[in-house]
């Protein structure tokens, strides 16, 4: 009998309000087993309350929200899904080897403790205990937690918001390496630079919808050639934004920075100009994508079939 395939995450047209807020607005998603994607956007873009969702926490008020083509419930039940929230407290008076242990005990396959405690790089904390712990500390255990029962879905929520910059390369590390052993890794952040570096896919949410879907260069194209940047040398604007390729001016004191469609043209139009001075080209970022896409009216990047959250 044919085996039939299931997503490891899917929605469905899914709605969530709150009042007049609709925080997540029709969305529909695939995250296929093994891939590891990023949720990216600005605080209330609705990321939260879409992991809330996937999770089981709450209901969507229309649409649908599947786990391996079940409930959210049945595959959190069944061990299948780990999750580091950002919102918990720090267990008193229990050691992190202990607390560790008892999560992992909990489901049916689990990872030993020593490899958990490995993974997410705390295995000289083991005896220590958890309410004496650090900020970035308490992070890391939050994740060998989550890491404890060896699920197949791995939800991560803000993960690196209290890690100074040397945990935070420890940790990502550390996911890479869960995700490489054919894991699910779905996770929201405020860092551009880390969904670029560790996502296979990004997903850009904005006012409850995503905005666009695709690997950070498929974003970056997205938003045009490049950046052309000139000193303006006490000369006058007027005109620049109707050089050849340019699609926006911004005037940053004394400079100008033009995003162009045809870096080349408009670098030659300046020079005819003679408005070559501090001259700097490059390439359009992922912040540049991330700012274009969730402005007042983002350029669509995907088909229709992709929009949402």
């Amino acid at each position: 009998m044919t085996q039939t395939h299931c997503a490891a995450v899917s929605f469905a047209g899914a709605v969530k309000t709150f009042g007049a807020v609709r925080a997540v607005d029709g969305v529909d998603l695939t995250v296929e087993p093994g891939e590891t994607v990023a949720l990216l956007g600005r605080n209330g873009a609705g990321k939260s309350t879409a992991i809330s969702l996937l999770l089981g926490l709450i209901e969507p008020d229309a649409g649908t929200v599947r786990l391996f083509g079940g409930p959210p419930e049945r595959s959190v039940r069944a061990g299948r899904v780990g999750a580091m929230l950002q919102e918990a407290r720090a267990v008193p008076r229990v050691r992190v080897r202990e607390l560790v242990a008892f999560v992992a005990g909990r489901y049916p396959e689990p990872l030993p403790v020593a490899r958990a405690l490995a993974l997410a790089g705390i295995a000289e904390l083991a005896e220590r205990r958890v309410d004496r712990l650090s900020g970035g500390q308490t992070q890391r255990v939050r994740f060998a937690v989550a890491l404890a029962g060896n699920p197949a879905l791995l939800v991560l929520d803000e993960p690196t918001a209290a890690l100074d910059v040397e945990a935070r390369h420890a940790f990502w590390a550390s996911m890479r390496g869960f995700a490489r052993r054919g894991h699910t890794v779905l996770f929201s952040t405020h860092h551009l630079e880390e969904a670029d570096r560790y996502a296979d896919r990004i997903l850009v949410v904005d006012r409850g919808r995503i905005v666009a879907d695709g690997t950070g260069e498929q974003l970056k194209r997205s938003v045009g050639g490049g950046l052309v940047a000139v000193d303006l040398a006490g000369r006058a604007t007027d005109g620049l934004e109707r050089l050849p390729g340019v699609r926006s001016l911004e005037i940053r004191g004394d400079r100008a920075r033009l995003r162009t469609d045809d870096p080349d043209a408009t670098v030659l139009a300046l020079a005819a100009l003679g408005a070559v001075r501090g001259l700097e080209v490059a390439p359009a970022s992922l912040d540049d994508a991330f700012l274009a896409l969730t402005a007042s009216e983002p350029e669509p990047l995907t088909s229709p079939a992709t929009e949402a959250l």
